[in-house]
């Protein structure tokens, strides 16, 4: 091959950072890791070569400031809310019908609280309906999702305020539709 080289170990060193935190924030199954990784591996150190992993970094990069990428926040979150539906579900499936209302939903509050921050809204020490208002107001709930949303609050304040007798198992199975429905929608990385 013929071109200059770029030192070695400066463009190794910034190849291990780039390839580190398009992996942390996109996935290994994301086109840009997945690219990155294999002009990588074709990588010599020759300025043209390094000026494809650049490239690759710059494209990743002009996406996360893009807002085109789901925030690692929520990423992680999803996955921490996922746990909770799927304790909420085996819970109600074992007949533990309140058990499973608090779980699915301390998720779905606190998952709305979350989206609705890292849209811009302030909603910390809200209560779940000002949440919901708040999210629909600025447009991030529409359509059945809006309509189903409406029904949580008064759910959410029951379980958490052990009136069992007012929740049945089709409630929860709402609940934990619902957030189930969020997580694939606003919290995926897919």
């Amino acid at each position: 091959m013929s071109g200059s080289h770029v030192p070695s170990g400066l463009w190794e060193q910034w190849a291990t950072s780039a390839q580190s935190l398009i992996r942390a924030v996109f996935g290994e199954v994301s086109p840009h890791y997945q690219n990155f990784v294999k002009a990588l591996s074709d990588c010599s150190g020759y300025d043209h070569q390094v000026h494809v992993l650049k490239g690759i970094f710059q494209s990743a990069k002009e996406d996360f400031d893009g807002g085109y990428v789901f925030n690692v926040d929520l990423r992680v979150s999803g996955e921490v809310f996922g746990d909770f539906v799927t304790l909420a579900r085996q819970a109600l499936s074992e007949g533990h019908k309140d058990v499973a209302a608090v779980l699915a939903c301390a998720a779905l509050e606190d998952a709305l609280k979350r989206y609705a921050a890292t849209n811009g809204l302030e909603v910390g020490d809200k209560v779940m309906q000002e949440v919901v208002n708040a999210l629909k107001a600025k447009g991030l709930v529409s359509g059945a999702q809006k309509s189903l949303l409406d029904a949580m609050p008064k759910i959410r304040d029951y379980a958490m305020h052990a009136n069992w007798d007012k929740i049945a198992a089709p409630d929860v199975n709402s609940v934990i539709a619902f957030v189930e429905s969020l997580l694939l929608t606003k919290f995926s990385n897919g």
